[in-house]
């Protein structure tokens, strides 16, 4: 099969390349998938599960990529709860290959089912995004009807789940972005905006909650904003300041069946909307991790159409 694959790890993205790979092995409770479309992270490559497997030891060539969606081709030992022709979509472990592949192995228990009235290359832009926004902002920050919350990135791939989600529970959202991004957020449901390159962030005067994705000295300032009882959630990095009487909380997405499947009824009753940004084919997915950031919303990797049809 052909897919992505890393050898250097001094390399970054230069050290991406198509190549030909073996055949996945489906080992007990995995299915193997055929990829129709994928989507990756950008700063995946950072990542130690990128390079070493649990134990630590190299797994070199490795495949990146952790969102897909496909069809079940093959049922590892004594895999249930799907079958092979299903249409599934959701999410690869971290240390092992991922989803920018014709085929992948994966654990049954990470993948929900999607229904065939739902393109694969939008519900490849939900795994990440959709249960990342969900845990950050129900899990974590425990949003609620009628609070405020503070959504920083409100165009990009989490940022724009997290801002229909939270429509969506009666909160008030206020989103931020560059210039451009003011229209895609407020058509999401965003009550107000703030460009971060040219806004005073006091402007916003105190929230319940801010959702970061930025990190650096936006993450740093928004603790200021967050009124006493209130929560700062951050998928950046782990924060070093906290919101005066409140909490700072660092998280890591989790693979959830259960959500995923809640996320695709939204999607198929039109609730939700991932924000999808470039489609390229699989050749060109190199370039598409130098040129992420150059369109809004989440850049998905086509690999092969609902007729099967590979798109290198």
């Amino acid at each position: 099969m052909r897919a992505i694959t890393v050898r250097d790890r001094d390399a970054s993205v230069g050290g991406l390349t198509l190549t030909d790979m073996p055949y996945p092995h489906a080992a007990e409770n995995d299915v193997i998938v055929r990829v129709h479309a994928a989507g990756f992270t950008p700063g995946e490559l950072d990542w130690p599960t990128t390079w070493t497997d649990r134990a630590g030891r190299d797994r070199t060539p490795s495949v990146p990529g952790h969102e897909l969606s496909g069809v079940v081709v093959e049922l590892g030992y004594g895999t249930t709860g799907l079958t092979v022709g299903q249409r599934v979509f959701g999410l690869t472990d971290w240390a092992r290959d991922g989803s920018l592949a014709e085929y992948t192995a994966v654990e049954a228990r990470n993948l929900a089912p999607l229904a065939a009235d739902i393109d694969h290359t939008v519900a490849a832009a939900l795994p990440v995004s959709g249960l990342t926004a969900w845990q950050g902002l129900f899990d974590h920050a425990h949003l609620t009807t009628g609070q405020t919350v503070l959504v920083h990135g409100a165009a990009g791939g989490v940022g724009s789940i997290a801002v229909q989600l939270a429509r969506e529970v009666g909160a008030r959202v206020i989103g931020t972005g560059r210039a451009g991004d003011r229209d895609v957020a407020l058509g999401l449901g965003a009550q107000a905006f703030l460009d971060l390159d040219a806004d005073d962030m006091r402007h916003v005067g105190e929230v319940d909650v801010v959702f970061d994705v930025i990190g650096g000295d936006v993450l740093r300032r928004s603790a200021e904003l967050v009124r006493p009882g209130g929560i700062l959630v951050t998928i950046a990095v782990p924060p070093t300041v906290r919101p005066k009487d409140g909490r700072a909380v660092f998280f890591v997405v989790e693979p959830d069946r259960v959500r995923l499947a809640a996320l695709a009824r939204r999607l198929q009753t039109g609730q939700l909307t991932p924000v999808v940004g470039d489609v390229r084919p699989l050749s060109e997915a190199v370039s598409a991790f130098a040129d992420h950031r150059r369109a809004p919303g989440k850049t998905i990797i086509q690999v092969a159409d609902e007729r099967g049809a590979r798109h290198f």
